[in-house]
């Protein structure tokens, strides 16, 4: 096979890259270009993202690419987070910073939507998770705020979608970031007009739905000469950062579920249709597109934001590496309290170790005195939510479950990984780390005619890269804590 070169642009809440991938004799290979800072910026109390920096440093990556590595891609995609969207003018530019998920507009946007729309009517509708910050909810804040940049807004498009269009000046909103604003009808490409009429929005506002590995179009003219790129085109790629981590798991058959772990965690199984009942509804699961028809069937939980928060709220006394936390944990006493990662009061407290601190006063349980009980606290009630998530999938689900498989940057915390295993009884296979750029780059190079299928591109993953193997142990221990953990969830 000649030698492939694809070029991802990976953006998560913290961090973004530029990320080439190299595919030479039926393997892959990744080399980091370039990787820039990426947070909320809050302006009078509200927060955004500076969709215009973002877009300067994904060119910078293309340049870099190009100039100092010498290397010419054949395309470039773009990936990010859900749900947050960019509005563009009648002539075509972006209208202000794009929302953050976590600005507070939408606190009670959600409960205020069921009054038009029922809870339960709502989600046999999309088969979306209800989460306060999703897009539909979003809208409806615009429209109930009577937000003057609607009054200029022509279009829509979500985060990746926007940044693809500035590459490419085409607009399309591709299937898998589309999925997750609980607008989509479940696992097609359609939208819902009932909900655009319940909020009195104008649905063409939306573009039309494409799959992943569409090519839209190349790279404009101004962009090629600013950067040395020649016309290579945009690859729509499975655009949430998510759906292009599934796509990366190294894995074979359906028996197995997934936990991309970062910011988030996303713990879910593939599955070939939506899975929606009122059981389900009530277990609040989603139902988000994947690669080649499949549909991600997933639970979001919060994931590492909680210890990235801790250690931006003690960064002012103490510059903890993360290797450092994960040590400072091993010392703290085992399951001295436990939280629900996924209570409202961890969305976007501004002090982590107090929420924490807060909420286990609230449940009766002892405060963490040191901050490495806080990190230990963190790591076991995640492990526990995963079984608890397992648990509720496998109670909806005919489809036997016999193994996890974690990616994502949390596969490099090895301690994590065996609370993991220990929590939910099963093996843990741990990598690639780099899931999301991967699939990125796999569906670029389907796009391109490099592989032909997911099959192939999970063979290929699992020839290019390690992953270690946890086994689990001090099983009855967990168990009873497990037990204990139940009296804690909040949803």
């Amino acid at each position: 096979m000649a030698t492939r070169n694809f070029l991802a642009f990976d953006l998560g809440a913290s961090s973004g890259r530029a990320i080439l991938g190299t595919i030479s004799d039926s393997k892959l290979s990744l080399k980091e270009i370039h990787r820039f800072e990426n947070q909320m910026v809050e302006i009078n109390g509200s927060f955004y993202w500076n969709i215009f920096s973002l877009f300067g440093e994904l060119k910078t990556g293309l340049k870099k690419c190009v100039r100092d590595f010498g290397i010419q891609p054949e395309s470039v995609g773009v990936d990010t987070w859900g749900v947050d969207i960019a509005l563009l003018d009648r002539n075509g530019m972006i209208v202000g910073l794009p929302y953050a998920y976590r600005d507070p507009r939408t606190d009670t946007a959600m409960e205020e939507f069921f009054k038009l729309i029922p809870k339960e009517e709502l989600y046999l509708m999309t088969g979306i998770q209800l989460m306060q910050f999703n897009t539909l909810f979003q809208l409806y804040a615009y429209k109930r705020d009577c937000s003057p940049q609607l009054e200029i807004a022509k279009d829509i498009l979500f985060m990746p979608d926007a940044l693809s269009y500035l590459f490419s000046g085409v607009k399309k909103n591709e299937f898998s970031i589309a999925s997750t604003s609980q607008f989509l009808k479940p696992g097609k490409l359609e939208y819902e007009q009932r909900l655009f009429d319940a909020i009195d929005f104008d649905i063409n506002m939306m573009q039309d739905v494409v799959l992943p590995g569409t090519i839209l179009g190349n790279i404009k003219l101004e962009i090629q000469k600013e950067t040395g790129s020649t016309s290579i085109p945009v690859v729509a790629v499975a655009a949430h950062d998510t759906a292009s981590a599934i796509a990366s798991v190294p894995a074979t058959g359906r028996n197995w579920a997934y936990i991309s772990s970062g910011t988030w965690s996303l713990m879910g199984i593939e599955s070939d249709q939506p899975l929606i009942s009122e059981v389900i509804q009530k277990l609040n699961f989603t139902n988000e597109g994947g690669v080649e028809g499949t549909i991600r069937f997933l639970k979001n939980i919060m994931g590492l934001w909680l210890l990235q928060e801790c250690r931006r709220t003690w960064s002012a006394d103490y510059n903890y590496s993360w290797p450092e936390m994960v040590e400072m944990s091993k010392k703290a006493k085992p399951f001295k309290c436990m939280i629900d990662p996924d209570a409202h009061e961890f969305l976007n407290p501004g002090d982590m170790p107090a929420a924490i601190a807060a909420f286990c006063l609230k449940t009766g349980q002892p405060e963490p005195e040191t901050h490495g009980e806080v990190i230990r606290t963190i790591f076991e009630s995640l492990a526990l939510k995963y079984r608890a998530t397992l648990d509720a999938i496998r109670a909806v689900s005919a489809t036997p479950i016999d193994k996890i498989h974690i990616i994502g940057g949390g596969a490099n915390n090895e301690l994590l990984c065996q609370y993991a295993s220990n929590a939910t009884n099963l093996p843990v296979y741990a990598g690639p780390t780099e899931a999301t750029a991967i699939g990125n780059i796999m569906m670029q190079a389907k796009a391109l005619g490099a592989v032909s299928s997911l099959v192939e591109i999970r063979q290929m993953v699992f020839d290019s890269f390690d992953t270690k193997i946890f086994t689990p142990v001090d099983g009855d221990r967990w168990d009873v804590e497990y037990q204990k953990f139940k009296n804690f969830i909040t949803e």
